[in-house]
């Protein structure tokens, strides 16, 4: 089966992403026909530095490729790079009621975010993600839970679009991983681990000191017993998914080890092992910065990739919908 996702290039990659995205992204790899997308076009639907921007893409394939995303597994490629993504969105706009985008959470989010900053790009959001995703006939998404939202509205803009003009794309299934999907912050466990919050944020390039700093930081609560209990300890309770997530170790078997011990020797433990499992990809990017042309040679090789899909199925969209073939 075809899998389709994308990252924004905003930020450092944060532990969240990888247990969420990226590991999962491994697996597929290994046995889906995979498209990585690198979603610049959506990174500039809010307020953001052009001067970071294609610094933020090389980092964000630094860590595709750090984490083991193979360009030879995988197509790996840079969404602004293939046009058929806005040309396909245009399309797909013109069947998509403004309604269903008015009733974006995230649109109303980051309105009230960036109140009077933000334009219509962040309101038609949707629409290119749609695109992202139909224009390769992915059948299989793997997606936070934040974007359920605009992935049900990618499978209604494809039901729509068969039903008006012919069966032409599958209904994209969304993948949720079975754990690890949520992992929250450091600082507030009551709120999703964010980019935009670093000290509460871990992120899977941080150095050994920034690692022990943040995680021996960690709010918990006044109790020591180590303990499972997300609604009446979230802190410790978050720190012991991030256990088990890296560990592998189920969380009843991690309470057990640690029955008799305190915050303290946990976080200590804790924070050694991410550093000994996140050092790996903290020795790859050191190598792969120093290799600038590698980084390019690998999005070209995916934006070739992506570009015979591409130009196939928007070439057999707008026969669909009444275009003249090129040089007809």
């Amino acid at each position: 089966m075809r899998v389709f996702s994308g990252i924004q290039p905003t930020a450092q990659i944060h532990i969240g992403n990888y247990l969420g995205a990226l590991r999962q992204f491994l697996k597929f790899q290994e046995k889906e026909e995979c498209f990585f997308s690198i979603v610049d076009l959506h990174a500039i639907t809010i307020p953001y530095e052009p001067k970071n921007l294609k610094k933020n893409v090389l980092e964000t394939l630094i860590a595709f490729l750090a984490v083991g995303i193979d360009p030879k597994k995988s197509t790996i490629f840079l969404q602004s790079q293939v046009k058929e993504h806005t040309e396909l969105a245009w399309l797909l706009g013109t069947i998509t009621p403004v309604g269903d985008l008015f009733r974006m959470t995230q649109y109303k989010e980051k309105s009230k975010q960036f109140k009077g900053r933000v334009g219509a790009g962040i309101l038609n959001y949707p629409i290119l993600m749609a695109a992202d995703i139909l224009l390769y006939k992915a059948e299989i998404v793997p997606v936070g839970e934040d974007q359920l939202q605009h992935l049900e509205l990618a499978r209604e803009i494809a039901r729509r679009f068969n039903k008006k003009f012919g069966p032409t794309f599958p209904l994209p299934k969304a993948y949720l991983p079975s754990s690890g999907a949520k992992i929250m912050s450091l600082t507030n466990p009551l709120q999703k681990m964010s980019k935009s919050l670093p000290d509460g944020c871990l992120f899977i390039f941080d150095s050994p000191k920034e690692i022990k700093r943040k995680i021996l930081r960690a709010v918990t609560d006044s109790e020591t017993k180590i303990i499972f209990d997300p609604e009446k300890k979230p802190g410790i309770s978050n720190l012991l998914t991030i256990f088990s997530e890296i560990s592998g170790k189920s969380i009843k078997e991690i309470e057990e080890n640690f029955k008799n011990s305190n915050y303290e020797n946990f976080k200590k433990t804790l924070a050694n092992l991410l550093i000994e499992y996140f050092k790996p990809f903290r020795e790859k990017r050191e190598k792969l910065l120093k290799k600038p042309s590698f980084l390019f040679k690998v999005l070209e090789k995916g934006r070739k990739r992506a570009k015979e899909i591409a130009s196939l199925t928007i070439q057999e969209v707008k026969e669909k919908m009444g275009f003249f073939k090129n040089n007809e």
